[in-house]
């Protein structure tokens, strides 16, 4: 194939100096978005409602307008799904993101308005691109095909309005994509969009199994399992073997480091890179933009205006929110976004650590509601992969999936916390591998080491094994499984692994 890459770079590096105004100017890029958005939705609902005008500052913005939950809009944007106009966003939405919910299996519907699409998630991986462009002079992605994995239009709505989709975002993505794009790219739109896992696993590896692919994108989890496949059917154990000319991973939608290790085992590190991305329902946010630091930059321009709570006011009936120009190095806080999309102060349920404020760059430290603190030990997600890839590494283990909840007191025992591990490939000793994830997470989280002080308030965590396929089986039941779809890691309660345990047995 005809290498297009030096054609199109001038035009990613202009985008890599529009981007650098993020650098001394990220409060008067955010201040435009905030007025832009207030401005087109002015003549909408919500915007007649909280009296939307161009003189609006965002003080005024933050007094006028309250803070959201998905509960908050549910009731309007399910007028939307009906067809229904002008309500959150201007015109009418006819594409909505399927969340993968929670853990009891309710979902939420996340408008993708042609504003939104077009602005934000589009442009979020146009950036992507640019970024690695820059870091990567060598680059030949435009040599070959895009591997794109995505999830389908499966839903769980019934009689839907004429024209009105529902499903994953990528699916959706995949479906308006420019048809210039598909020059290169794989698969074909039909496989792409399919939605029985189990067809589409061989599908996936047939299209791209003679194929020469530069470049992939997904979910780790979901993408480890087509490689694995693709090196089976070739008899092969390095996937440059099947793909000599693949060169980066871009990756998101759940931490990479608990499946890097495997990922370097079965590619040619010398080769090969990985950039994160923050792509989730609600927008494209972030990306990477250093091999350095695995730290992403907040894209500010795409029609998204952030705000941020500080992590121990989360479940304050009254937080403290503070816009992007006043967040601080290494402080953690929930996220919030007024976005294209209708979502306004919209706390999208994720938790970010700032690691850099000029440029701001962050790290997702986890869910806002994913975490265990039944007692006082704030275990949260980022820990927790952090601890099960170092406990991996000291046994020779490999994991394939995991969740962990809390177990309370009972009769001679302290409370502690259960894991439920599918392991790839278990450890010699299950009651080390205990141990070692015992031992990293108190090195990862002072206030889990400290309810672990001599056993006076916690125990040591208890580890089960997982039959293999068990978190796939659970997500098949749950109407979820599919490319970018993903088991919730920690709980603060026993609702989920309950359900788990009763499967396993």
């Amino acid at each position: 194939m005809f290498n297009f890459t030096p054609l199109v770079r001038p035009l990613f590096e202009s985008r890599i100096h529009k981007s650098s105004r993020f650098i001394d100017y990220g409060d008067v890029v955010q201040r435009e978005q905030l007025y832009s958005l207030i401005g087109q939705a002015s003549f909408t609902e919500i915007g007649q409602k909280y009296k939307f005008i161009d003189s609006l500052t965002y003080d005024q913005f933050s007094q006028r307008v309250p803070l959201h939950s998905y509960e908050d809009l549910k009731p309007m944007i399910m007028r939307m799904l009906a067809g229904e106009k002008n309500v959150l966003w201007r015109g009418l939405t006819t594409h909505f993101a399927q969340s993968s919910g929670t853990s009891d299996g309710k979902s939420k519907y996340i408008p993708i308005t042609a504003d939104s699409l077009r602005q934000c998630h589009y442009q979020g991986g146009f950036d992507v691109v640019a970024h690695y462009l820059n870091l990567n002079p060598a680059s030949r992605i435009f040599a070959g095909k895009g591997f794109i994995l995505g999830g389908s239009f499966a839903n769980g709505l019934k009689q839907l309005k004429p024209g009105v989709r529902v499903g994953d975002l990528s699916a959706t993505l995949i479906e308006n994509i420019n048809p210039l794009a598909n020059i290169v790219r794989i698969p074909s739109k039909q496989v792409a969009l399919m939605e029985d896992w189990e067809a589409k696993l061989p599908a996936l590896v047939e299209s791209s199994i003679n194929e020469d692919v530069t470049n992939i994108s997904g979910v780790p989890s979901w993408f480890l399992t087509v490689i694995e496949e693709v090196l089976r059917r070739k008899g092969a154990t390095c996937i440059h073997e099947v793909w000599p000319h693949l060169e980066v991973f871009f990756h998101g939608g759940i931490s990479f480091e608990p499946y890097r290790d495997r990922y370097s085992r079965l590619c040619d590190m010398s080769r090969m890179h990985f950039l994160e991305t923050y792509n989730a329902s609600e927008g494209f946010f972030a990306v990477q933009t250093s091999w350095e630091s695995r730290a992403m930059m907040l894209l500010l321009d795409v029609g998204v205006f952030y705000e941020f709570i500080p992590i121990e006011d989360v479940d304050s009936d009254n937080p403290r929110v503070v816009p992007l120009w006043e967040v601080e190095k290494g402080k953690t806080y929930a996220l919030v976004i007024t976005a294209n999309n209708g979502l306004w102060r919209y706390k999208i349920g994720d938790t970010v650590t700032v690691e850099q404020t000029a440029p701001v760059k962050i790290t997702i430290a986890g869910r806002t509601r994913h975490f265990i603190n039944a007692f006082g030990e704030e275990l949260m997600v980022h820990n927790a992969d952090e601890a099960i890839k170092r406990a991996c590494s000291d046994t020779h283990a490999e994991v394939n999936d995991y969740t962990a909840a809390p177990v309370y007191a009972a009769e001679g025992r302290h409370g502690h916390h259960q894991w439920l591990v599918e392991f790839a490939m278990p450890p010699a000793d299950l009651r080390l591998f205990a141990e070692r994830l015992d031992l990293h997470l108190k090195e990862l989280n002072s206030d889990y080491e400290a309810k672990r002080y001599k056993g006076i308030f916690l125990d040591g965590p208890e580890v089960t094994v997982a039959r293999q396929g068990l978190f796939d089986r659970w997500l098949a039941s749950t109407g979820k499984r599919g490319g970018q779809r993903k088991v919730p890691r920690l709980n603060n309660d026993r609702v989920l692994i309950a359900q788990l345990l009763e499967m396993n047995n």
